[in-house]
């Protein structure tokens, strides 16, 4: 299959790279731009290990081609150093092994941005999509409160 170069928007950075027509998003961050914190899972959009933001919204990148993501922003794990959520996972011990924690936190950014005002419902309907295995979802839940409480 025939590579092609694109130009990806990601963390605040234009980066170039080469991909074919049916490599993944996750493929070309983890692959061609060592950005290892979106994990693979499931590979088939059900854990949400992947998840990254694309223009403020969470969004699977085991989903997503390469290709798609030209012209968008994407955020990874690696570009949310230092934010509140981050620190608030650290301060509820909202995760066990870590393995799905990027994901959690890229889903949990994007619904403090894109609903301040979230309430107990919306923030359990937009955890379900993400699947931790070795814990549960009360501390993730505390997590985010704890940043929408700060935001008020």
């Amino acid at each position: 299959m025939k590579s092609h170069t694109i130009i990806l928007d990601i963390n605040g950075e234009k980066r170039s790279i080469m991909v074919r027509s049916a490599d993944t998003l996750l493929f070309a961050i983890r692959g061609k731009l060592g950005l290892t914190g979106a994990k693979p899972g499931c590979l088939n959009g059900d854990c949400g290990a992947c998840t990254v933001n694309i223009d403020g919204w969470p969004m699977k990148s085991c989903l997503m081609l390469a290709v798609e993501a030209e012209g968008k922003k994407i955020t990874t794990i690696e570009g949310l150093e230092n934010t509140p959520i981050q620190q608030a996972f650290v301060d509820n011990f909202a995760f066990q092994c870590g393995y799905c924690t990027p994901g959690f936190i890229m889903n949990c950014h994007s619904l403090i941005k894109q609903h301040p005002d979230a309430d107990d419902n919306m923030i359990k309907e937009w955890l379900e999509s993400n699947i931790c295995r070795c814990t549960g979802y009360a501390e993730i839940e505390r997590a985010v409160k704890s940043v929408l409480r700060k935001n008020m």
